[in-house]
């Protein structure tokens, strides 16, 4: 019983801990971000596992790290020469067509990962490619040759309707009311719907979606797209 209530208080001081250091921390980590958050994991575990450790000396501990943490991510923002030193930075491994051997050295990074890594973001042909940068966290932003990018509706003067987002309506067979009144819509208005698809009852739906052109996306439980 013990150990299970000092896994509970593990697991909210952990949460409590995420929730100040904000979502940054769970988007791909930095070093810094990385050493952080394996310490706090690992004095957590402690608390849950390690009875010969007291709750006081890991809520100090947890403390410390989080501020620490907290901290140097506000230093971060006020230096940028410190930025340099605990985030890290961007590191150019293609310019202007031209892989930078010396780069690729100094980070230890092979040309089959490389390659690896443009596969990822569907460029097949490095030929194709002017810029490849890696940033801090790992990520390989890419751009292409103008030559080789996508073309877009603007490139061809096509107009444009917006889109947004569509917004949720059904959520495992249950009506979502907030969601409903924001976008002006009724009860009779969506069961009208369902039953233009042939569906009788709702809670066959498990998922409905309302995009801004009007249209409703229904996805049944009996794994039906409508």
């Amino acid at each position: 019983m013990i150990i299970v209530i000092r896994t509970i208080l593990a697991l909210m001081f952990l949460f409590i801990a995420t929730k100040i250091l904000t979502k940054r921390s769970l988007a791909k980590l930095t070093y810094f971000d990385y050493l952080a958050m394996a310490t706090l994991g690992t004095l957590a575990g402690n608390l849950a596992f390690n009875v010969k450790v007291k709750i006081i000396d890991f809520i100090i501990s947890m403390t410390v790290v989080t501020l620490m943490v907290y901290l140097a991510s506000y230093i971060s923002l006020k230096s940028k020469s410190l930025r340099k030193y605990l985030a890290g930075e961007p590191t150019i491994l293609i310019k202007n067509g031209k892989i930078l051997e010396n780069n690729m050295s100094k980070l230890k990074y092979s040309y089959d990962y490389l390659i690896q890594q443009l596969r990822q973001e569907k460029v097949f042909d490095i030929s194709h490619v002017e810029f490849a940068i890696l940033e801090s966290n790992g990520e390989l932003s890419i751009q292409l040759k103008s030559q080789n990018r996508p073309v877009t509706p603007k490139d061809l003067n096509i107009h444009t309707s917006y889109e947004g987002i569509a917004t949720e309506i059904i959520l495992d067979g249950k009506l979502i009311e907030n969601n409903i009144r924001l976008n002006n819509i009724t009860k009779d208005w969506i069961d009208n719907e369902l039953k233009k698809r042939g569906i009788e009852d709702i809670k066959e739906v498990a998922f409905a979606a309302l995009a801004t052109n009007g249209n409703l996306y229904v996805d049944l439980y009996r794994d039906e797209f409508i």
